[in-house]
């Protein structure tokens, strides 16, 4: 599925790989363009919203943004390297105020690592964007629907998981 690249695996082995080709001679291009690239998604992604919400005639700053999922992978508490950060810094180069909220983060470590305190649950009728970054089970189960209900009458969703249908969001990866 669509998202993006972090975790202590795909996120670092390239950087590895490209360490030991270098060490025999070999500059290995496509491997360094990919790592740029997924370097690169998280300001996309915040784009792509700014895009969509100027569109709609949202007011990017000072909008409120509902970052669903934290950790790098669905339905695990990990949260080394993950993307969704650059997502959550990038918001606020916007003057975006971002809400996080993941049922499987550990409030303390999510501080500790990376200065985000992911709140308890999300409130109804509240935000101005809701992006989909993580499809934890909980989550898919909810549903467009339900989570739509958590925007503004007026609001975009941003499915990067492409766990909804392709109707059901505003955007997709």
């Amino acid at each position: 599925r669509p998202g993006l690249v972090g975790g202590h695996c795909i996120g670092v082995d390239p950087y590895y790989l490209t360490h030991k080709a270098q060490a025999i001679g070999y500059h290995p291009e496509i491997i360094l363009a990919g790592r740029r690239l997924n370097d690169s998604m998280g300001a996309y992604v915040v784009s792509q919203l700014v895009k969509a919400m100027t569109k709609q005639r949202i007011y990017v700053e000072g909008a409120r943004v509902l970052v669903m999922g934290l950790t790098f992978k669905e339905n695990c508490p990990d949260l080394r390297n993950t993307r969704i950060v650059d997502i959550v810094k990038e918001l606020g180069e916007y003057n975006v105020a971002v809400d996080v909220y993941d049922p499987w983060v550990e409030k303390e470590e999510a501080e500790h690592e990376y200065g985000i305190t992911p709140i308890e649950s999300p409130q109804a009728g509240k935000y101005d964007a809701v992006i989909l970054a993580v499809s934890h089970e909980e989550f898919v189960k909810m549903g467009a629907d339900e989570i739509r209900k958590l925007g503004k009458a007026k609001h975009i969703l941003y499915d990067l998981k492409y766990v909804l249908p392709a109707d059901a969001s505003d955007l997709r990866l």
